[in-house]
């Protein structure tokens, strides 16, 4: 996309235009170059006075936009290629094409497939129980083998874990994870995620609506969740409180038409709450990623099988069965004190065996002194 055609597209999305009326322009008089030649009057006739005014008399801050996104643009690199798609681009994801209001505009880092892949959300808590990290991961790796593209919104918690699972387990080629996020493609949000995001970059897509320059505005990030539900087939909600934006994506997920699943946790914990609240209303219980699979015809019949959990995480899951502090755990978080009163063991002895067993990545150490038995494929 060249400065001047840029330039056209910017205009109609300036937010006095407004995306509704960017789209009634397109529909009467085409591409933004046709938009732009119409007589103030033809455009006040079509869209009103302040929207006209708006698209003919741009801000003042316009032009240093324009030179920033360009700037952006022509900064690409080969392994990072970066591309801005409108909604005249035969690489603009269809699945987008079906909202109410789609963005005009796509800012993407990464190459954008033609046909746009098969893609399953995996969403959840920025603060997930240890557990809840390993479930986003191993789905999420589990989807990726069987040839789905994850998407995910980059926030910590969950959205990371599933990226990581999915960059794990796609096959050289495979698109294997998109990142729809809520800022500007020049930054990265959250900063712990700078080098996940350009390991995305190299072997998926970072997709964002908002301008070059953008910061993490609150506001933005509900509102990218509509994109998430878009661009897949259906959404897994792995942990989520009550009020989680992770409810946001379901319900837009349902709206749209496409299958909600819920994975279920413990009564105990708040981080499972949303999900059994998405099960009370609907949402599809499923423990593997096989399961929600089956769930989705269009998939299971391009989807031959999900590839196995590791060999190894089968066998550590074997061995630790009848470990008696693993026992005693249970799967919900415990304190040292409860630890100690279920199994007899001395407190110094106990918290040893806690190391070790933390150590074989079947413990997991919380906050508050907690400790919490992880499950395994």
């Amino acid at each position: 996309m060249d400065r001047h055609e840029l330039a056209g597209w910017l205009r109609l999305a300036l937010p006095g235009v407004g995306n509704e009326g960017a789209r009634k322009l397109l529909a009467e008089f085409g591409l933004p170059a046709n938009v732009l030649a119409q007589s103030r009057a033809t455009l006040e006739a079509s869209v009103g006075p302040s929207r006209a005014r708006a698209l003919l008399e741009p801000h003042e801050a316009f032009e240093p936009l324009l030179d920033r996104t360009m700037q952006w643009l022509e900064a690409q690199d080969a392994a990072e290629p970066r591309h801005i798609l409108s909604l005249a681009d035969s690489r603009y994801p269809p699945g987008l094409l079906q909202l109410p209001d789609p963005p005009l505009i796509l800012y993407v880092t990464g190459e954008p497939p033609t046909p746009w892949p098969d893609g399953i959300a995996i969403v959840g808590s920025r603060n997930p129980t240890a557990q809840g990290a390993s479930n986003a991961r191993e789905f999420a790796a589990c989807f990726a083998r069987a040839g789905l593209t994850v998407v995910s919104g980059l926030a910590l918690g969950v959205d990371g874990a599933a990226h990581e699972g999915a960059l794990e387990g796609a096959s050289p080629g495979h698109l294997a994870t998109v990142a729809v996020v809520g800022t500007g493609l020049d930054r990265v949000y959250p900063k712990q995620h700078r080098d996940l995001a350009h390991r995305i970059a190299a072997r998926g897509l970072i997709v964002s609506e908002y301008p070059i320059g953008t910061p993490p505005l609150a506001e933005n990030f509900p509102k990218r969740n509509r994109l998430i539900a878009a661009l897949t087939h259906g959404t897994v909600v792995v942990e989520a409180a009550l009020q989680s934006g992770s409810l946001i994506t379901a319900k837009l997920a349902a709206e749209q038409g496409k299958e909600v699943f819920a994975i279920p946790g413990s009564i105990h914990s708040p981080q499972s709450r949303g999900c059994h609240a998405l099960i009370k209303q609907g949402a599809k219980l499923v423990e593997t990623a096989q399961d929600v699979i089956e769930e989705m015809p269009l998939l299971a019949a391009r989807t031959s099988h999900i590839a196995q959990a590791p060999a190894s995480a089968k066998k550590k899951s074997t061995e630790g069965t009848q470990d008696a502090v693993l026992v005693a755990m249970g799967f919900d978080p415990v304190s040292l004190d409860a630890l100690v009163a279920r199994t007899g063991i001395g407190a110094a002895a106990l918290q040893a065996r806690l190391l070790e067993l933390e150590l074989a990545g079947e413990v997991a150490r919380l906050a508050g002194g907690m400790f919490q038995r992880i499950a395994t494929a």
